[in-house]
């Protein structure tokens, strides 16, 4: 670890696992002619249906420009097609094609391949506590992008110092 990044561990941990899952995810969706990212907006369009484009923005939590950049690729590949929203002529509807259906299994297949890689020999109680502290991380993160920083927990200033407990969740927020 560079010395720099001595100050934060954990987001030197989080940049290395993050840089590999994407590039180990992007060698396995490659044969598909797939990018990283896309798998995403597929699996949302296979489960919901046809959706909005700034829908989809929401729900992948991507922005627009890189979301009208994927759109393009996947319609170009064939596996989506654009159409006007009826209800409002600004919008676009995107609609999964049915030659996107062979890719379904596929996708399914290489994300369950993508977990084994990542959870390795974890055992499922260590799998339910990574992804408790994952998702008290991710909510971390949020809370200082939106600039809410009053809800963020309070940095220690002092080196070395062990980080104070954080509180008990109030709800289960993981997703199956």
């Amino acid at each position: 670890m560079p010395a720099a990044a001595h100050a934060g561990p954990v987001s030197h941990a989080i940049f290395r696992v993050a840089r590999l899952h994407r590039m180990i995810a992007g060698q396995l969706l490659r044969p598909l002619g797939l990018h990283v990212g896309q798998e995403l907006v597929m699996m949302h369009l296979w489960e919901l249906g046809p959706q909005r484009q700034t829908d989809l923005v929401r729900l992948v939590d991507s922005d627009a420009a890189t979301m009208t950049r994927s759109i393009k690729r996947l319609e170009n590949a064939g596996f989506v097609r654009r159409r006007p929203c009826p209800d409002d002529k600004r919008a676009v509807i995107i609609e999964p094609t049915a030659a996107s259906q062979a890719l379904r299994r596929e996708v399914e297949r290489i994300w369950a391949e993508l977990e084994a890689a990542s959870t390795g020999d974890l055992t499922s109680d260590q799998q339910a506590e990574t992804l408790r502290a994952l998702q008290r991380i991710e909510d971390n993160l949020a809370r200082t992008a939106a600039g809410s920083p009053e809800d963020a927990p309070a940095a220690d200033p002092t080196p070395g110092a062990a980080p104070a407990p954080a509180p008990a969740p109030d709800a289960d927020t993981t997703t199956g």
